[in-house]
């Protein structure tokens, strides 16, 4: 029989013991990874709780004795069985990558770790492996590539845009000089025609590139998202047809949003396009608006957002839906499910780069024969709405007697500019550089009216030479062009507040109106 010390003692081994057993079981149950115990062959023998949740089993004993390589997918089942092989070599195994399978056959990635357990005589009894859930790493990992992706396209983008549409302006131009020259009814007018009409579509393809590649300059004011949708209402019934039901469903005390009217409308067009072409049987669209507040958490699956409070634009359709393949490519620039003849497979690009110019976010949400849902979030602001009413502008060319001095690197632009507002009645000046820009403005003093410049030019930019020249004479006005911009008078593509600026490719009817408002 046991002395009562000896009794004392093992009671308090016993609970010290129990005590050990308790701290080892809370530790491996609060594990932010999953845990599991098996054999040598792979059988599992125990698991903490995460573990089983992770696989999707409910209770342990649906785990105990199931083989890991079961769970794995059968492209990587030989990996898994060589991991073992250098677990019962070396010890021990770091991080290797795998997909498993829950109990429901879907898919997701995981990182392993294994150990070994050996007995007293050094021969491997177990093995302690160590699984997590690696999802939402791959999505961020996939979320970085591809906005990595995006910005190499849109700086190829923005690059050809540049020089693109000062081509455009020069074809444009000349030819609405060619087609003013000739006569009613001559035979070449349907020809230049022609050409203006392919011009046309291939600067509005240069501003879908710039819009993706977030070099689109934009002159934001404070919107009502509601209002702008009403105010679309009848053309976007006209573009979905009548087998397509519209509903509107407008947030009550909806925030206001600062941006350019335009793009947003640009943003709805393109949308509903897509809506339209996923329910070739007819459907429901349906335009939604809400405030809703994007928080850190959000931002921690978003990296681009910046919490706080936003507008949610939300277009849903009824139609066939999409799959993860579709998903994946969705924003990518010229990628396309539809016939080449039905588009450029910019669309959803182009309101890529609206949204993120506008510091918002996308999300889209699509099953197959489920229809899709995409919200764009656009920061809200404080503020009232700009008046709707219209200046009124001339159908005609306005025109003018003062002296614009016009500034481009580019001659056949530059001809061009200089023998339009010549024959508007302007005295025009020319200069191919800020240098020569400087010299000229110093030999007419005080009467140059308006400088006209584009924006990137060699060794001294528009923004510079406009600074210099506006402390030379504060009374003259400034008025910016280019067909792209890095920048040089924005900040983040926004156009600086009261400043006038031409984009490029521009008509004469575009450049004369916007040097008379620029006098003005």
């Amino acid at each position: 029989m046991l002395r009562g010390e000896d009794l004392a003692m093992q009671r308090r081994t016993e609970e010290a013991l129990r005590e050990s057993e308790e701290r080892y079981r809370t530790l491996v149950e609060t594990s932010p990874d999953a845990i599991a115990l098996s054999d040598t062959r792979g059988n599992i023998l125990m698991t903490n709780h995460l573990c089983l949740t992770l696989v999707g089993h409910k209770s342990l004993e649906e785990m105990i004795g199931k083989n890991l390589i079961d769970l794995v997918v059968p492209q990587d089942k030989t990996l898994l069985a060589a991991a073992v092989g250098r677990v019962l070599e070396t010890g021990s195994l770091r991080d290797l990558g795998l997909t498993m399978l829950r109990v429901d056959g879907v898919p997701f990635p995981v990182e392993l770790s294994a150990s070994a357990i050996q007995d007293t005589m050094g021969k491997v009894k177990a093995f302690v492996i160590v699984m997590r859930d690696i999802t939402e790493r791959k999505r961020l990992e996939e979320q970085f590539r591809q906005a990595q992706r995006m910005e190499v396209v849109g700086r190829l983008a923005g690059g050809v845009a540049h020089d693109f549409n000062n081509l455009l302006t020069v074809i444009q131009g000349n030819a609405q000089f060619a087609m003013e020259a000739l006569p009613p009814g001559n035979a070449a007018r349907e020809d230049i025609e022609e050409i203006l009409k392919a011009t046309d579509r291939a600067a509005n393809l240069t501003r879908q590139l710039l819009a993706f590649s977030r070099h689109q300059v934009l002159q934001p004011q404070i919107v009502n998202p509601n209002a702008l949708i009403l105010e679309m209402d009848k053309m976007l019934r006209r573009l979905i047809g009548e087998d397509i039901e519209l509903r509107t469903v407008p947030a009550p005390d909806l925030g206001y949003i600062q941006a350019d009217p335009g793009q947003i409308e640009q943003i709805l067009v393109n949308l509903a396009v897509n809506a339209r072409d996923a329910m070739p049987n007819g459907g429901t669209l349906t335009v939604e608006t809400a405030n809703v507040a994007l928080d850190e958490m959000y931002k921690g699956s978003h990296l681009d957002v910046i919490p706080g409070g936003f507008v949610m634009l939300a277009v849903s359709d009824t139609g066939i839906g999409m799959n993860e393949e579709t998903k994946a490519h969705l924003f990518e620039p010229f990628f396309t499910t539809k016939d080449p003849s039905r588009g450029t497979g910019l669309g959803l690009a182009t309101i890529y780069g609206i949204v993120k110019q506008h510091g918002g976010d996308l999300r889209v949400c699509s099953e197959l024969g489920k229809g899709t849902v995409f919200r764009v979030y656009l920061p809200r602001v404080e503020g009232k709405t700009a008046s709707s009413a219209q200046n009124g502008e001339d159908a005609g060319r306005p025109r003018g007697s003062e002296t614009v001095l016009v500034v481009e690197d580019d001659p056949s632009v530059r001809n061009l500019v200089v023998r339009t507002l010549s024959n508007l009645g302007y005295t025009v000046l020319e200069a191919a550089n800020g240098e020569e820009a400087l010299k000229a403005a110093q030999e007419h003093a005080n009467k140059v009216s308006l400088l006209l410049t584009d924006m990137i030019m060699p060794q001294m930019g528009g923004k510079e030479l406009a600074r210099r020249l506006v402390a030379l004479n504060p009374q003259m006005r400034v008025l910016f062009a280019s067909g792209y911009t890095e920048d040089a008078v924005t900040h983040h593509g926004i156009l600086d507040k009261g400043m006038a600026f031409l984009p490029k490719p521009f008509t004469a009817n575009d450049l004369a109106r916007k040097v008379r408002q620029a006098l003005q």
